[in-house]
């Protein structure tokens, strides 16, 4: 436990004016008796090139922010720009949460945690024999990480680049060690053989509106899983769940997430049960459904 109480931290991407992480983290700092702020780096509300990230961490850890959290597109990007990697950030090769501390920028990556425990608590028995992946990217790599952590035994993984899709599946069964992991190229092949749907891209988000997935490919017995958390029921989980599948929205990965963000930037151990609520909250506010 540090004896700090005043923290700076952001969070660097594109289109991210809604997200809920200032207001998750600041409500969480506030009831550590903190003055805590979270700062959005918005690259497209400050009509900026991808080109300018190194710049944006630079002004981050110039300003004397704790730290920042990254989303996309930089998860993979970021790691040139880093002094130092976790266990976990090395292994993924993607970070989500950079670390300012005595003059190094120390990457870490609490993504798939935030995965794995929302899939976990919301969708304890459902089958994983089988499931499709769509999505290699930074977000992409971690949820994978967390799938197989959860017992999938078969992981198709979509890519809109085939050999990002190789690279991952590879670098999956390396890691542990068996063949469990496979790069496809079509949905409509893999997702009748599958148990689950997976989606770590963007689609969906208000800025890319859409379906990751052929809805007639999906069925009743399918449970399908969502990253994108705004709004709060995709049009991918809205369509599953008309359609009677079980479905999982991307709030949980967002909270647990955060909660590991929260620990690494101020030492402090977050509320998860609380963060839930608060999140809940703040959807609800806002009419995110």
């Amino acid at each position: 436990m540090t004896s700090q109480t005043t923290y700076r931290v952001g969070l660097i991407g594109a289109g991210i004016q809604l997200s809920k992480s200032p207001a998750l983290h600041m409500h969480e700092g506030a009831a550590h008796g903190l003055d805590y702020v979270y700062e959005l780096v918005d690259i497209t509300a400050r009509n900026l090139p991808e080109s300018a990230l190194p710049e944006l961490v630079a002004e981050l850890q110039a300003r004397g922010f704790a730290g920042t959290n990254i989303t996309h597109p930089f998860k993979q990007a970021v790691i040139p720009l880093l002094d130092e990697l976790s266990e976990d950030a090395r292994m993924l090769g993607a970070v989500n949460t950079v670390v300012f501390k005595d003059g190094k920028r120390v990457g870490h990556n609490t993504d798939w945690y935030g995965f794995h425990e929302n899939f976990a608590q919301g969708l304890p028995t459902v089958s994983r024999a089988r499931t499709l992946l769509a999505g290699a990217g930074g977000a992409g790599v971690a949820v994978a990480h967390a799938l197989l952590k959860l017992g999938i035994q078969h992981l198709d993984i979509l890519d809109q680049d085939p050999a990002r899709a190789k690279r991952l599946a590879d670098a999956l069964n390396t890691r542990f060690g068996m063949e469990r992991a496979f790069a496809v190229t079509d949905a409509a092949a893999s997702l009748p053989l599958a148990d689950g749907f997976v989606n770590a891209t963007p689609v969906g988000m208000l800025a890319h509106p859409g379906i990751p997935v052929d809805p007639v490919l999906l069925e009743a017995r399918h449970w399908v899983a969502d990253i994108v958390y705004v709004p709060l029921e995709t049009q991918l989980l809205a369509t599953a769940k008309s359609k009677g599948c079980r479905v999982l929205p991307g709030g949980g990965m967002t909270v647990y997430q955060a909660v590991g963000a929260f620990r690494l930037f101020c030492g402090r151990e977050p509320d998860a049960a609380r963060m839930t609520a608060d999140f809940l909250k703040l959807c609800a506010a806002d009419k995110v459904t």
